[in-house]
């Protein structure tokens, strides 16, 4: 009997995993308690999970967080993408993409 591995198969569609949306609604939380952001959105495609976020519901997103598997060994699966659709940050590790975000929340105190 011939016993050959099943082929690879990508996934029907790419998620966040939970500790990856636990980093990302951790600092959501921060932005919307500052003020910042109101309204978010989740899409799981077939190549990428973006995740969304809104000053007002009714208007295009203000950034974007991606993770795109196929860029793993590339640039890195994560990226911040501004409203332009200008990629602010890109790399390996979501916590250090996350970081050009959290940098909105330092602000001076009179």
């Amino acid at each position: 009997m011939n016993m050959q591995p099943a082929p690879f198969r990508l996934p029907e569609q790419v998620a966040f995993h939970r500790t990856e949306l636990g980093q990302i609604l951790s600092l959501y939380g921060r932005m919307v308690a500052a003020g910042e952001w109101r309204d978010y959105g989740i899409s799981s495609l077939r190549d990428a999970a973006i995740f969304s976020v809104f000053r007002r519901t009714a208007e295009h997103p203000l950034y974007r967080i991606e993770k795109r598997p196929k860029l793993r060994a590339k640039q890195g699966m994560y990226a911040v993408v501004g409203a332009e659709g200008q990629v602010l940050k890109r790399g390996h590790d979501l916590k250090s993409v996350l970081r050009v975000l959290e940098r909105k929340l330092i602000r001076a105190v009179d």
